[in-house]
């Protein structure tokens, strides 16, 4: 949407009555109450020896978090419904990766591929789940699968980098000491923690190239024109792993944004895993609280070891480049 009166009255109500400060502050009982049955989930896993499989888990509890702080519903009442919903955004996920032929012939409206058709299919069934909510699903696709994406890929580099959580849980222990449930401004504020969460951004950037920008005049980058007009990605994966700014950038080390004041909210350009400027994304604060919140009681609460005594050095890590950066 071009930066319009609507697009403006749109963002106002993200920042004024969603995702401020105060708005979380005042619905934080919800978030608790969410990483209270994450962890109980993962302690009846824990006793009768079962693996623990972190996506599901970890969408299942975003999936709460944002139905309840937006629609002040949750869609995760049942496994039912929770994987209903996992089954419809993953189908978005997919006809959004895929490029569309009949974007570059706007007039002739073509549809050579069945995209439109199939991802009108998908909306339906949103539409049937939450229809009087419409307008606000896109907005809720991309947080709680973004989410859960994070949540995966920090406890994956966890699991191959054990020096990083033991460092982590003995952060977590001197701090907030033996309690496993702890309000979520603790998590917040713990340095090393704060770090893992910046690598795996760093690492991993949920969305790669970020959200499709559209030039609204003729501008020279490096003696390279970008037309008025024109389509542009931010490759945000590319810049998380460049040599020439980072220190062996293919290595998770959580320790370099220990004494670094560099942050993810837009204004430092070589970490910009939620995009910068008037159009960063809104839910930033909320996303925030939540990784730290689910990912310190994931460390702080659980001995975590890799399913059938896995090498560390067999754990698979490849990508997979959807509109958000799976874990393939």
């Amino acid at each position: 949407m071009p930066a319009s009166t609507t697009w403006r009255n749109y963002r106002k109500i993200c920042n004024l009555h969603i995702f401020a400060s105060h708005r979380l502050d005042a619905n934080q009982y919800l978030r608790r109450t969410k990483v209270e049955q994450l962890f109980a989930d993962v302690r009846h896993s824990s006793r009768v020896g079962e693996a623990v499989e972190i996506r599901r888990a970890a969408f299942k509890t975003t999936l709460s978090f944002m139905s309840n702080t937006i629609f002040s519903i949750d869609l995760s009442d049942s496994s039912q419904t929770s994987e209903e919903f996992r089954e419809i955004v993953q189908g978005i996920l997919e006809e959004l990766r895929k490029p569309n032929f009949g974007d570059y012939f706007p007039i002739a409206n073509l549809d050579l591929q069945g995209n439109r058709r199939r991802m009108t299919i998908h909306l339906r069934k949103i539409m049937d789940l939450f229809d009087h909510v419409i307008d606000e699903r896109v907005l809720f696709i991309a947080a709680t699968e973004t989410t859960t994406s994070t949540i995966e890929w920090a406890m994956a580099e966890l699991l191959r980098n054990p020096q990083a959580l033991l460092e982590a849980r003995r952060e977590l222990k001197q701090i907030i000491g033996k309690g496993n449930l702890v309000e979520e401004s603790n998590f917040t504020c713990l340095p090393y923690l704060q770090a893992i969460v910046k690598e795996t951004l760093r690492l991993h950037p949920p969305a790669p190239f970020l959200i499709p920008r559209k030039a609204e005049a003729d501008i020279e980058v490096h003696n390279f024109v970008v037309p008025k007009g024109a389509q542009v990605f931010i490759n945000a994966w590319v810049i998380g792993r460049d040599p020439n700014f980072w220190e062996e950038p293919d290595l998770f080390r959580p320790e370099r944004f220990i004494r670094s004041e560099m942050d993810v909210k837009g204004n430092d350009f070589g970490l910009i895993p939620f995009g910068g400027g008037r159009r960063i994304c809104p839910g930033l604060p909320l996303a925030m609280r939540m990784l730290h919140s689910m990912l310190g009681t994931l460390i702080h609460s659980f001995d975590w070891e890799l399913e059938d005594g896995v090498a560390l050095e067999n754990l698979n890590m490849d990508e997979k480049f959807h509109f958000v950066l799976q874990k393939a």
